[in-house]
């Protein structure tokens, strides 16, 4: 299916210094308003871009309640905009959209912490992410050591990090800092194609391409001290970022259901004025197989980045002679920032349970939220926040003013050009070298994804971050900047 990119020709109303609307009046057939978060300074780049339009059209979605709502790093996306988030009431035949979750279903963030100081590793931090580079295969169809057949992948899709653990790529504590545990119900390996078990047989303990990363960052800043300590953050403390998804096998999972839906065409009768949203109910039968492969995609990648972790810890074994305990090694949190989840949220007076959409957004929970880990039942959700590779990244924490967003944040930067306009804008230059002026040490598998994801293809995460904080969806405990990255 090629991409048609309509043009938004309507304007925005402004409803406070943070939220704009998109009238349902703007299209016939919307069912919702849209919002979109943002500011002043940033609105010319998001209108540019024409996302809004995927907004408006999200807003037909069957089913839908409350608004369609896009977050402030909104870009042009596969049907629903990266940055969106839209909740479908499933007992009003609410749909469950393929593209209201993406290609690479549950891409998500997970940040490890250690006790060492930038002073401890500033000798050791060109062996390091050399030593890291050699562990974690990255780029284009990468393939790891992990290999699977057809029986045990269904266990991975199953069990998800527990999985991972259970084989000793990690430890216990790590399936309690874990999003759903590391392992959403629901999954059904039996709806999962030949195809998409042959393409997830040799991808776990792999980062993938594009935008995906291994950093070794420092904490440059704490904005909440008691919060950055309960956490596990502490100023020049040496942190480590990973980003990927479900590789291959995802995004054939949402290639075969994507072309399942097109052809099954006006079974339900579902109007929507892009066919990238296709969708279906989540009662139907069409709904409940793509629940079960989504799932299992999704714990696919939290298998993925359980092991990615586990070879993290023993690539910090062999350069510090000591084990990953005495680094002080824990997971923080791990987050999904591609997915769709079942959830319960009080519509007009009543609890419904919603199928709430997030495709570049980040959950985040308040505090007392009943998902939250002990530890953080007073903090919040830690938030992650990646940003590009030459400027900084961020921890934020989840609060309540964010049940208007269905407990939702954003979760990056967003990009201001394609891939395509990156590779023009930097021909002939050398990112890594740039990077390296800045004390950054980039590692890649190709030189041409440096160029496409340089920093200048993406806002400023702290543009971004100013504007959640400010609309009260999250709060800023830690400010992170790059040492050391490895992109896919």
């Amino acid at each position: 299916m090629g991409i048609l990119k309509f043009m938004f020709n309507g304007k925005l109303e402004k409803l406070d210094d943070y939220r704009w609307l998109i009238p349902k009046s703007y299209m016939e057939g919307m069912r919702v308003n849209g919002i979109i978060y943002a500011d002043e300074k940033l609105l010319p780049s998001i209108l540019k871009d024409n996302a809004p339009i995927q907004v408006a059209n999200s807003a037909h979605l069957q089913g839908i309640v409350c608004q369609a709502m896009a977050m402030p790093d909104i870009h042009w996306g596969y049907g629903l905009p990266i940055g969106g988030v839209v909740a479908t009431d499933i007992e009003k035949n609410g749909v469950i959209t393929p593209g209201g979750v993406g290609y690479d279903i549950n891409c998500g963030v997970r940040l490890i912490a250690t006790n060492l100081m930038y002073k401890d590793i500033a000798k050791k931090i060109k062996n390091l992410i050399d030593v890291l580079f050699s562990f974690v295969p990255s780029g284009v169809g990468s393939n790891g050591k992990i290999k699977v057949d057809s029986k045990e992948s269904a266990r991975v899709f199953i069990e998800g990090a527990k999985w991972a653990v259970n084989k000793g790529y990690g430890w216990d504590s790590d399936l309690i800092f874990a999003e759903e545990n590391g392992a959403m119900k629901g999954a059904d390996p039996s709806k999962v194609s030949s195809r998409a078990y042959e393409r997830g047989q040799d991808q776990i303990g792999t980062l993938g391409s594009g935008n995906h990363f291994l950093e070794i960052q420092t904490v440059e800043e704490i904005f909440n001290e008691d919060t950055a300590r309960i956490f596990g953050l502490q100023k020049d403390g040496v942190v480590i970022m990973i980003h990927t998804g479900s590789r291959g096998l995802g995004h054939q999972v949402c290639t075969d259901y994507v072309e399942k839906m097109v052809k099954i065409g006006d079974k339900y009768g579902i109007k929507i004025p892009d066919r990238q949203l296709v969708g279906v109910p989540v009662k139907s039968q069409e709904g409940v197989d793509y629940i079960g492969a989504m799932s299992s995609s999704a714990n696919y990648a939290w298998a993925n980045r359980q092991v990615i972790t586990h070879l993290v810890r023993r690539a910090f074994e062999q350069v510090f002679e000591t084990r990953a305990e005495n680094l002080g090694m824990r997971l923080i949190y791990d987050v999904a920032h591609n997915i769709a989840k079942f959830e319960k949220y009080n519509i007009s007076g009543e609890e419904k349970l919603l199928c709430v959409h997030r495709k570049g957004a980040t959950r985040s929970l308040a505090p007392g939220h009943k998902e939250l880990p002990q530890l953080y039942q007073k903090t919040g959700q830690p938030v992650i926040i990646p940003g590009d590779m030459g400027r900084c990244s961020y921890v934020l924490r989840g609060e309540e003013k964010a049940v208007e967003t269905f407990y939702s944040t954003c979760h990056g930067a967003g990009r201001v050009m394609s891939r395509n306009e990156a590779l023009n804008v930097t021909r002939g230059r050398a990112i890594d070298k740039e990077l390296a002026e800045q004390g950054i040490i980039a590692r890649c598998a190709e030189r041409a994804t440096l160029r496409e994801e340089a920093p200048m293809a993406y806002k400023n995460v702290t543009d971004i971050v100013n504007i959640v904080e400010k609309a009260g969806l999250s709060s800023k405990v830690a400010k992170m900047k790059p040492i050391a990255v490895i992109k896919g």
